[in-house]
């Protein structure tokens, strides 16, 4: 099993949502979230005073998946997301070890 963070730009909340249901998609996380890369932000006054804004809104989209789906869900993040200019996010992609239902108790991927 397989962890996919996906961090995109707030405008793709909705497609990325809807294209991730319309492939069934089991379940999803989605986080509000606040980060700073290439962009590097800007800079705005306050009351008179300079002030560097370096860190800017974004969208995480956490998805526990089985192997075999890990490639199928990258590339529709990636054609849902992208837009060709810096800014676009991320995605990451990291082993579970463990999934376990609470209101069942089942494990494994049944859980997912």
């Amino acid at each position: 099993m397989k962890k996919i963070e996906a961090i995109v730009r707030p405008a793709k909340l909705e497609p990325l949502k809807e294209a991730l249901f319309g492939i069934e998609l089991k379940g999803m996380s989605i986080s509000e979230v606040h980060g700073c890369g290439n962009q590097h932000g800007w800079k705005e006054f306050y009351r008179g005073s300079e002030v560097i804004i370096n860190t800017l809104p974004k969208v995480k989209f956490e998805i526990v998946t089985t192997d075999d789906r890990v490639d199928e869900l990258i590339k529709l993040i990636v054609a849902t997301a992208q837009t060709g200019d810096v800014g676009d996010g991320k995605i990451f992609v990291l082993p579970v070890e463990e999934v376990v239902r609470i209101r069942t108790f089942e494990s494994g991927e049944i859980a997912i």
